[in-house]
């Protein structure tokens, strides 16, 4: 069972990327997905999540109107879109699988991923 977080780099400010987070081992469409980041220095911090059914809940307002997330459950993989990305969006990006619901605790998930990094030059 593993969840792999990729698609990390360095981008421009007011760039785009568009992150992946592959499951292998157990199949995603029963589970519901958080992305979370920790830069350096930081916490972590949640940033959205996505239910099983497709619902999103945004964790953090500093991502909302440019971050989006969907999931592929054909390909076994969700999608965090981060457009617009600033110099402060840097950080270790990592996903993490729950069942069904978006808990409301970071520790309340079941698979955490290895992290990608992304980097947002000014």
């Amino acid at each position: 069972v593993q969840l792999q977080a990729s698609g990390g780099g360095l981008v421009q400010a007011g760039g785009s990327l568009r992150l992946s987070c592959a499951a292998s081992g157990f199949t995603l469409d029963r589970y519901a997905i958080g992305w979370f980041r920790q830069a350096p220095g930081k916490e972590r911090e949640g940033i959205l999540c996505i239910s099983s059914m497709g619902g999103t809940t945004y964790r953090s307002d500093s991502v909302k109107g440019r971050f989006t997330v969907s999931r592929d459950n054909a390909k076994n993989t969700v999608y965090l879109q981060m457009n617009s990305l600033k110099p402060e969006d840097t950080a270790v990006y990592y996903c993490a699988a729950e069942r069904w619901r978006c808990p409301l605790r970071s520790v309340s998930y079941e698979y955490w991923g290895q992290g990608t990094l992304v980097t947002v030059s000014s």
